[in-house]
């Protein structure tokens, strides 16, 4: 399974990190068919705190869909300029490119945003930060979603969540549908869950 995580600047590094290391588990502690790939529209990506950078594997500009099974999109904070990126319009291909080929798209936080700002979101149910007296929520139905308040969401090959805590769920959640349920508990019980 290859996995493709996007990271905007001002990424949250804790929705990152939660899916990389998870990921970093099925490979390195148990061989499991699984390959991440870091993408972002720079070489080097600075996150929301502590000027914390990383870098990708590539850039949008080298990506192919076809090589991925999923995309995974971690949220950020938009004082660090986060939708400035996440609204990009090559972005916005990306996502609808996934979504056309029926492939996975796990997001975490305000990182079903552009997802919906895409246009895929239309008619289906989502979830986004609900806290801040709803403002992001009502943002993602302005988009057409249509939003259930709940940690995570799932409608078809989309999985949305709604805050930075539920992380670890999504990134779960996604490996369970990619590589199966068995191996997922597997990796749980390593990992201490």
């Amino acid at each position: 399974m290859n996995i493709l995580i996007f990271c905007c600047k001002g990424f949250e590094m804790l929705e990152f990190a939660l899916f990389y290391d998870i990921a970093g588990w099925a490979k390195s502690e148990y061989n499991y068919d699984v390959h991440i790939d870091v993408c972002g529209f720079e070489q080097r990506i600075k996150s929301a705190f502590w000027n914390t950078e990383i870098i990708a594997d590539k850039t949008i500009a080298a990506v192919r869909v076809d090589d991925y099974d999923a995309l995974v999109i971690p949220g950020g904070d938009h004082l660090y300029g986060y939708f400035t990126e996440a609204y990009d319009e090559r972005f916005l291909a990306l996502i609808r490119e996934f979504d056309k080929c029926n492939k996975m798209i796990a997001s975490v936080c305000v990182g079903a945003l552009p997802i919906g700002k895409s246009g895929v979101l239309a008619g289906r149910n989502a979830t986004t930060y609900h806290l801040l007296e709803g403002i992001r929520q009502k943002e993602l139905a302005e988009y057409g979603a249509t939003v259930i308040n709940e940690p995570v969401v799932i409608d078809n090959n989309i999985i949305t969540s709604y805050c930075p805590q539920t992380a670890s769920a999504v990134a779960f959640k996604l490996m369970e549908i990619l590589i199966g349920e068995e191996k997922v508990n597997v990796i749980k019980q390593g990992m201490g869950y």
